[in-house]
């Protein structure tokens, strides 16, 4: 896990960077979602944005797919929300995603926060 902890402080200092630059809360989901891409690469790293996961029921491929809005060094998922009432469902959808791309982390960023860093959560699988 070492490779994915290495990433989740790049992201998170990312996330902090985003926050901070952008204003704080109050823009959407999706101008935190391209801010966070550029802060990312800018870091040198590979970044895959709304990318597609299919969901195989019953050996049958379902007609839509879920999407996780950032995938990181294809290791870790990184799910932007930007709401004033965070739920923790956001924590559950993020590790049905990691199940089912077989990854080990992913993190909820909540821009909705008043300070970023009281938003981010860590989800993992089988750790």
């Amino acid at each position: 896990m070492v490779r994915e902890d290495e990433l989740s402080y790049v992201i998170i200092g990312a996330a902090i960077e985003v926050h901070r630059t952008l204003g704080g809360p109050g823009l959407l989901e999706s101008v935190y979602e391209e801010a966070m891409v550029w802060e990312l690469q800018s870091r040198g790293l590979r970044i895959e944005r709304q990318v597609e996961v299919p969901v195989n029921y019953k050996g049958h491929n379902l007609a839509t797919p879920l999407r996780v809005d950032l995938l990181v060094e294809r290791l870790v998922i990184v799910e932007n929300k930007s709401v004033v009432t965070y739920n923790s469902i956001f924590e559950v959808q993020t590790l049905t995603y990691l199940r089912l791309m077989n990854l080990r982390l992913g993190l909820v960023i909540n821009f909705g926060e008043k300070f970023v860093k009281d938003g981010i959560h860590r989800v993992v699988n089988n750790l």
